[in-house]
């Protein structure tokens, strides 16, 4: 057996044969209750999805029927958690021309959790991007080991819970808040359609899709998005930009925006004839620059119909659910020219749909069908891991917080990937301050069964 921060730290052709061994004769037998359950993000984001399992209580566990009985759902279960921070975002490849790339990524995640020492014993797909791209090639991955361990990924079990809330006949307009690469690959409105056709509507929703450039990196903190230090716009900014123009800032809806100016929170530099730069610097600002911008794209397409339901198609975007409703609660009382331009596209209450819990009541009756679930006695226990920039790797080639530079991380080629990361149990070094204090705050129970305190 191939152990994977060993096959990470090889290189040259010796490494690439191990891995295609690796990928060939990696299975440990059939998957097993004792197994732990394993997940994987692009970053820390997924641990939202995480935090979903840990509390779930959708099921009463003695029988395993639907109806809560006070014990969590997953109680006594091992997870596993990964998170591919060396590579993130992964919703940037298939726009800088590097899918096949990022499907290796997206494989070598599925390989990790499944060979030894972790063998899971179902697989969690917590990144909507990784989802749309690489779901199909886990599963033949998985079908070919033979081991009975099955795939979830979050984009169907989000369409699921937008069902519920739609009525058959009702005319809806939906809202997809996730990557550029999540919406580029047309997973959640060809997903969403389908499931209509399927449910046999006549009539099908507008589906409003908005990239969101930057937002998860800037949860993440990272610096091409992000630099808590700086003062004035920069040139290595990789965000939106002021303009007119799908996906820029647009400068006349300032007003709109209501963006947070304090602690460099907003970059500015201004002309004669107005904004010349407009540069994001919060994870706050940048969920308001994205809510705006689906608020907007649904003003003017005149469809006429409300927004009640938003898809939060990335797992980094629940830490901000609070920024993103008060910002629709604004939108609803903003008053321009004596009118409400808002207010009837928008209801009082948007229901902001998290897969994650979705996930997690899918995985639960996946392995109760299976006759996998634990059902230990006592709490469930966590190992996470990390992916960081493999030892030795140029200087040239590392930002200031020590991650791969941009135009070195989107242009790898494929058949590089495990040469240039490996893999480490996640501690607090691997973090900044502010993500450990926001996953003490947003996710307690989480938090409670890592060791980054």
């Amino acid at each position: 057996m191939v152990n994977f921060h060993m096959v990470n730290r090889l290189s040259g052709a010796l490494l690439l044969s191990l891995v295609i061994l690796w990928g060939c004769n990696g299975e440990s037998g059939k998957a097993s209750a004792e197994m732990p359950v394993g997940m994987f993000d692009s970053g820390t984001g997924g641990l939202t999805v995480m935090e979903a399992f840990l509390a779930l209580d959708e099921f009463d566990n003695s029988t395993g029927e639907s109806g809560s009985d006070g014990i969590p759902d997953f109680r006594g279960e091992l997870f596993t958690f990964l998170a591919d921070q060396a590579n993130m975002p992964y919703g940037v490849y298939n726009a800088e021309g590097k899918g096949d790339y990022l499907k290796e990524l997206i494989l070598n995640d599925a390989k990790f959790l499944t060979t030894a020492p972790n063998n899971s014993k179902i697989v969690v797909v917590a990144c909507n991007t990784a989802t749309a791209y690489g779901l199909t090639d886990i599963d033949g991955y998985l079908k070919q080991s033979g081991t009975g361990v099955k795939v979830i990924g979050v984009i169907n079990a989000a369409v699921k819970a937008l069902m519920e809330n739609i009525p058959s006949g009702e005319k809806a307009s939906v809202g997809v808040m996730a990557t550029a690469g999540t919406i580029s690959s047309g997973g959640y409105e060809r997903t969403i359609l389908e499931a209509f056709r399927q449910r046999g509507d006549s009539l099908m929703p507008y589906v409003f899709n908005q990239p969101g450039v930057g937002f998860a990196e800037a949860v993440d903190m990272e610096p091409s998005f992000l630099k808590t230090s700086a003062t004035a716009p920069r040139d290595e900014y990789k965000g939106p930009q002021a303009g007119s123009g799908a996906g820029e800032i647009n400068p006349e809806l300032m007003k709109v925006y209501r963006f947070d100016t304090s602690n460099n929170a907003l970059l500015v530099e201004k002309g004669s004839e107005g904004y010349k730069k407009i540069q994001l610097n919060s994870a706050g600002n940048y969920a308001r620059f994205h809510m705006v911008s689906l608020v907007e794209n649904l003003r003017k397409s005149g469809a006429g119909v409300p927004m009640k339901n938003i898809i939060l198609g990335c797992t980094h975007y629940p830490y901000l659910l609070d920024t993103l409703e008060k910002v629709a609660s604004e939108l609803r009382e903003l008053i321009i020219d004596g009118r409400y331009p808002y207010r009837d596209l928008l209801p009082e209450k948007i229901n902001f749909i998290d897969p994650a819990k979705y996930v997690a009541i899918e995985s639960y009756i996946s392995l109760r069908d299976d006759n996998l679930l634990a059902r230990r006695e006592g709490e469930s226990s966590l190992r996470s891991f990390i992916s960081i920039p493999a030892p030795g790797t140029d200087s040239s080639l590392l930002d200031e917080r020590g991650g791969f530079t941009y135009s070195f991380k989107y242009g790898r080629v494929p058949g590089e990937a495990s040469k240039t990361y490996i893999i480490e149990e996640l501690q607090n070094r691997h973090m900044p301050v502010e993500s450990i204090q926001r996953i003490r705050e947003r996710l307690p129970l989480t938090f409670s069964l890592m060791k980054i305190d």
